[in-house]
Formats: C-alpha cells, sequence, structure tokens
C-alpha cells in the first residue's frame, strides 16, 4: 500500500494544463455519437460490440494534434467519446425488446423516443454516480490491473513523441465504407447460398418420407464481421462458428427432414400471405422452397434452443464470477461508507470527483424517473412502480460494482453486459410476477428495469477504465465524470433515432426485395434484444417455448460439462445467421495467419506488438466504416430512397466477384501489419489492449 500512496501521475496535481475544454468536449461528444451508431449496428447485426477506447484515443489524439491540444485535452476526449459505445450497448441490448415482444407496434413515435432517451440517459447517469462513489477504491487497488486503461494511458503518452497509427484507423474506415457501398450498388453479391437435396428418404418399416438436404452459404462478404473475428482472434472465432455448424449442419437439417411430411402447406401459404401481404401464388411458391422452409425451423424452432444454451451460459458465467461479485461488492459498502463520513479539505486536483451530495441526488432524481416512466408511461399501480424503482437502484448499484470490478480485471472488452442484463432482468421479473404484475404494462416495466441496469452497468465499467487511464495520465476525475455526464445525455438522445433508421430501413429494403425486416429478422437478428423479449414475455405472460428452453439448457449443460471454453459464444452462433458467424470466423482464420507468419519470421515481443496494434486499428477502422456506411444506406432507405436503383454495376452480379473482396479484405489484414512490424531493435511501442 505504501507504493500506491507514492504513485506519480504523468502530469502532475500541481500542473496548470489545459484539459475541461470546449473543442475536446466537442470533438469527444462527436465520437461519442459516431462511435455509438457504429456499434450499434455492428451489435444488432453480429450480436457484439467492440470496445471504443482505443478508436477514440487514436481518433482524438489526431485531431487534438493539429490544434496542439493538450494530453490531458486527449485524455478528455476519449473519456466521452469512448462512453456513446456504452451506450449504445445498453440500447441495442434491451430497447428493440420493446418491438420484438410486441409491447411497440411499431417502433418510431415520438412517445417511444422519449421514453427511449429517459431509459438510457436515467441508466448512463446512474452509472456514472456509482462509479464516483467507487472510483478511489478501486482505481488505487493493486489487485486490479485495468489492462486496457494502462494501454489507453501509454498510447497518450507515446502519442507526446507522434505516431502514424491513425492513418491506419482512417485508411480503413475509408475501405470498410467502400466495400459497403459497392456491395450495395450490386457489384457483388453478399452472399451465396443453395439449398443441396440428397434426395428423398424413406425410413425402413414406417410409411415416413422425408426431404434430406442441407443450406449451404458462403460468409458474408463483410469488413465488419471479419474485422470483428481479427480481434477476437482464431479461437473465439472458431467457437462462435461452431454454433453455426450445429445449428444449420445438423439440428436444422435434421428436424426439416422429420418435420416436411406434417407440414400443410396451404394452411402456410395462407398464413404468410395474410401476414406479409404478398399475393397467395408468391407465398405458395415461397412455401415450397427448401431454402425458406429451413431458415424458418432455424429462426422457430432453433432459435428458442439457443436461447436455452445463453441462459445456462450466463448463469454459468456468473457462477464462475462467484468470488469476484463478493469481492466488488464488499469492496463497494466499504467504499460507500467512507464517502459518507465526509470529504477532505485540500484534496488534490487528480483526486476530486462529483462532491457526495450530488451524487446522492442524482442517484435520488434517477429513483424518481424510474418511477415516473413505470407509473404514468407503461401504466402500472403505485405499489409496482415503487418496487421496480427500488429494485432498479439495488440490481444498478449492484451490477455496476461488479461490472467495475471485471473491468479492472480484464478490461471492458471482455465485460459481459448481456449475461448481467439477463440476470436483472430474469430477477426483475420473478420479483413483479409475485406482486401480481401482468399483461403488456408488466412485460414494459420488466424491460425497462432491465434496460436503465443494462447501461448503468455498462457505462460504469467503461467509466472506471477512463477514470483509471485519467489516474495515471493525472487527469481530473470530477470534469471526466461531468464529461461523460454530457456524453450520455446525447448519446441517450441520438441513440434511439439511430436504432429508429436502422429499424426502419431494413423494413423499407425488406418490402422493396421480398422479405420481413426489421428487429428480429436475419439481417437486423438483435440477439440479446429478443431474447429479452421472449424472456419478459415469457415469464410474465407465460408464452414459452419451454420444450425449447428447457432442451437448450440441457445443452448448455452439456457444453458446460464438456469442457467448452465458452459456452454462450457457440450459444450464440446457434442464433446469429450462418453468414455472419462464419465471416467472423474467417476473420479469426485470418488473424490466426498473422500470428503464424509472425512467428514464421521470428519477431520479437516489441515486433508483435507493433504487429497487434495495427492490425486491430486496421479491424476497427473497418468495422467503423461499413457501420457508418450502413447507417447512410439506412437513412436513405427511411426515405424510399434505394442506390441500385439509380446505379447499379449489374443485375444478377456473380460470386465470383465477392472472392475478390473477400482476398482484398484478408490481403489487408495480413501484410499491412506484417509489414508495419518495424525493426527488432526497435523499442516496444504500447499494447492495444484490445
Amino acid at each position: 500500500m505504501a507504493e500506491q500512496k507514492k504513485f506519480i501521475p504523468f502530469v502532475s496535481a500541481e500542473t496548470n494544463m489545459k484539459e475541461f475544454t470546449l473543442r475536446a468536449l466537442i470533438i469527444g461528444l462527436f465520437f461519442a455519437v459516431i462511435l455509438g451508431a457504429a456499434n450499434a449496428y455492428l451489435g444488432l447485426k453480429a450480436g457484439m460490440t467492440i470496445a471504443a477506447t482505443y478508436p477514440a484515443a487514436v481518433l482524438g489524439m489526431a485531431i487534438l494534434r493539429l490544434m496542439k491540444g493538450s494530453i490531458l485535452e486527449e485524455n478528455f476526449t476519449r473519456t466521452v467519446g469512448s462512453i456513446g459505445e456504452s451506450v449504445a450497448a445498453g440500447a441495442i441490448f434491451t430497447l428493440p425488446a420493446f418491438f420484438v415482444s410486441g409491447i411497440w407496434s411499431e417502433f418510431f413515435t415520438v412517445g417511444h423516443y422519449i421514453t427511449s432517451s429517459l431509459i438510457l440517459m436515467a441508466g448512463g447517469v446512474l452509472g456514472i454516480m456509482f462509479v464516483a462513489l467507487l472510483r478511489r477504491v478501486m482505481v488505487e487497488d493493486a489487485e486490479l490491473p485495468f489492462p486496457e486503461s494502462v494501454a489507453a494511458a501509454e498510447i497518450h503518452k507515446a502519442g507526446q513523441g507522434g505516431s502514424g497509427g491513425s492513418k491506419f484507423l482512417f485508411w480503413s474506415m475509408g475501405l470498410g465504407g467502400l466495400i459497403k457501398i459497392l456491395g450495395e450498388l450490386k457489384l457483388f453479391q453478399y452472399l451465396w447460398e443453395k439449398f443441396v437435396v440428397f434426395g428423398n428418404q424413406t425410413i425402413t418399416g414406417t410409411v415416413f418420407k422425408g426431404q434430406g438436404g442441407m443450406l449451404l452459404s458462403s460468409p458474408g462478404v463483410s469488413p465488419a464481421y471479419m474485422g470483428v473475428g481479427y480481434i477476437i482472434g482464431p479461437k473465439l472465432g472458431a467457437l462462435n462458428f461452431s454454433g453455426g455448424i450445429l445449428a444449420w449442419g445438423l439440428m436444422a437439417p435434421m428436424i426439416l427432414y422429420f418435420l416436411t411430411p406434417s407440414i400443410d402447406f396451404t394452411a402456410w401459404a395462407q398464413m404468410l400471405s395474410t401476414v406479409t401481404g404478398i399475393s397467395p401464388a408468391e407465398a405458395t411458391a415461397k412455401v415450397a422452397d427448401p431454402s425458406f422452409q429451413i431458415t424458418q425451423v432455424w429462426k422457430f424452432i432453433i432459435r428458442p434452443i439457443a436461447i436455452g444454451g445463453m441462459l445456462v451460459s450466463a448463469a454459468f458465467t456468473l457462477f464462475k464470477m462467484r468470488k469476484s461479485l463478493t469481492t466488488g461488492i464488499a469492496r463497494s459498502v466499504k467504499d460507500v461508507k467512507k464517502a459518507a463520513s465526509g470529504v477532505e479539505h485540500n484534496v488534490p486536483r487528480n483526486e476530486k470527483d462529483i462532491s457526495f451530495s450530488w451524487i446522492m441526488v442524482g442517484i435520488f432524481a434517477v429513483a424518481v424517473l424510474t418511477f415516473c416512466i413505470t407509473y404514468f408511461i407503461f401504466e402500472t399501480n403505485i405499489l409496482i412502480a415503487v418496487v421496480a424503482s427500488t429494485v432498479m437502484i439495488i440490481l444498478a448499484f449492484f451490477f455496476a460494482s461488479v461490472s467495475g470490478y471485471l473491468v479492472g480485471i480484464m478490461g471492458s472488452s471482455n465485460n459481459p453486459i448481456s449475461g448481467l442484463t439477463l440476470t436483472a432482468l430474469v430477477v426483475t421479473a420473478l420479483i413483479l410476477v409475485a406482486l401480481g404484475v401482468q399483461g403488456n404494462a408488466g412485460v414494459a416495466t420488466v424491460l425497462g428495469v432491465a434496460a436503465i441496469v443494462c447501461v448503468s452497468a455498462a457505462v460504469a465499467g467503461e467509466m472506471l477504465q477512463d477514470l483509471k487511464a485519467g489516474h495515471i495520465l493525472g487527469g481530473t476525475p470530477w470534469r471526466m465524470q461531468i464529461g461523460d455526464i454530457l456524453g450520455v445525455i446525447l448519446a441517450g438522445a441520438v441513440m434511439f433515432v439511430v436504432l429508429a433508421f436502422l429499424n426502419d430501413g431494413d423494413i423499407a429494403s425488406g418490402k422493396n426485395l421480398g422479405y420481413q425486416g426489421g428487429f428480429g429478422s436475419k439481417n437486423l437478428s438483435a440477439p440479446q434484444a429478443s431474447l429479452m423479449a421472449i424472456l419478459s414475455r415469457g415469464i410474465v405472460q407465460g408464452q414459452m417455448a419451454w420444450p425449447l428452453i428447457i432442451a437448450g439448457m440441457l445443452m448448455g449443460v452439456a457444453f458446460i460439462l464438456m469442457q467448452v471454453k465458452s459456452p454462450m459464444l457457440v450459444s450464440v452462433g446457434m442464433y446469429l445467421p450462418i453468414e455472419t458467424t462464419f465471416a467472423i470466423f474467417v476473420g479469426g482464420l485470418i488473424k490466426g495467419a498473422v500470428e503464424m507468419y509472425s512467428e514464421k519470421r521470428k519477431h520479437n515481443e516489441a515486433q508483435k506488438v507493433r504487429v497487434e496494434n495495427t492490425g486491430v486499428l486496421l479491424a476497427s477502422g473497418m468495422i467503423a466504416g461499413e457501420a457508418l456506411m450502413g447507417l447512410l444506406i439506412a437513412i436513405f432507405a427511411v426515405f424510399n430512397i434505394f442506390l441500385y436503383n439509380y446505379f447499379s454495376f449489374f443485375t444478377t452480379p456473380t460470386f465470383y466477384i465477392s472472392f475478390v473482396v473477400l482476398a482484398i479484405i484478408a490481403y489487408v489484414l495480413i501484410q499491412i501489419p506484417l509489414k508495419n512490424a518495424g525493426k527488432p531493435d526497435e523499442p516496444a511501442p504500447p499494447a492495444s489492449g484490445m
């Protein structure tokens, strides 16, 4: 502990340096929205988000260096700029559930915008308030390494001597956006798939006769998916893809084989025509297509099984973290007692948080806001509203503590926010059901509480990570906290609009191309939100497909007994479209190839770090570039502007060009990092922390 007291930050407390400036705030708020929107796009499509700390640090440094900004301004900009990703994570994990569950018949209305924005802002502010209580004990704890915080701080330090990393990020953003728009203009196909029939088989001794076959699919031609795979690496990418193989290579063909003879195709076609509005002839042709049939099997049978696996996986993850949970809560309680005992006078600049009285005011205000949302908007009774507000505060504090502690151990990239939110939703649902809650009001209340807790936990983890980096650099905590409050308010006000454009854009594209779009569709699968919707309605109204859920839970238990490294990742792979998991797997293979070539060239540790940093920057840029271009295309689609109607390279593009695009992405992610390994005698740069 003596060494901790002697810690000297990069910028001393006595140094008078620009920090909370208007330009630093504006740049940070801009990146909060941009990186948040990019993560919203990626999370809705692939069920994953990427940590924004590293891109925000590099981009903020690149701009502020042109303005001759200080290192503390860069730290402040990174802090504000990275918080949008946390708000986006909370938004995509929960808000689409209101639409998927049927609580909202349409996603975008003024009322829904106000409700959603209040939920996101309430959760964000609450997370920052709790972190202000937790900061001192956690950032000074020698047992918490804060790996990504240390990496971010080192990046800022290295930037004082000049860094060219930003060029890779900007260049790859352009490439990702270009590939996305060229695919939209039909230069190549985004996907190739074909149902291969193996022949009709008759089971001996029965009158059963089924069609044998499976859907073969290419990886999605997506810089974003491949970038995700590159970042998570070959092992995790393979685990994710294994779920896709189980779903599409084993379960879907087997279920379709036995299900085909019992299908009433006439009734199915009539129902499809009624629901989608297509003509009876089109509906009849569609239901007769084996590709459509096997996709429906995956959507309505395999996905609930995957949900059961995700439930068990989340519970198992929390069980493995039980010691960390206990320790984190104990430390939080001690920190609250210390804060309540009074604030010391003459506290150094770099140790000042928001005052305890304002923290209590903020927590109370969020509790009152939650009561108003549940009572006036969701139309519950006073008892339910009071209990929901109380449960929300308790769970939010619990999971903010857990989130901060886990970030201290392994960084925000590995923070299991969806698992924490899932637990909060189940606990809230069971408590409210015990009090007699029912109907849409009950489902909405459960989702609202879970959404606030989710945003609070996500923001708390990201905020604590940034505060640790600021602690190393010598930033002022209260200024960073105020900056993040402004960041979550802006991101909360904007994020619903981003989600609405993506949802409405996919619906419009679906009508134009003949598929049913929107949240929960193939293009916007929103796995976590769909899971929240099914669980909340299932628990409150008893509408769960329990046999399938239970089968999936038993499958999850089997994964655990087999000592699968990440049962959750396998279950998510079953839930996602096969082209998504395939593309992520290809990205993982590319990362494996980079590591193999690096070993073959006998790179030392310094060279390996440079290769890693460059590769992560390129992958992050591709993700951001495709995401931002996808968002722009979705905005056009909302206004019924489809670019391929005005200009397209081909009417029916060949998939061979797609292989060329895949090869270009692979070349960029392999060759450029290896070429920038540097000389063996050069000192090692800071690791990316991702």
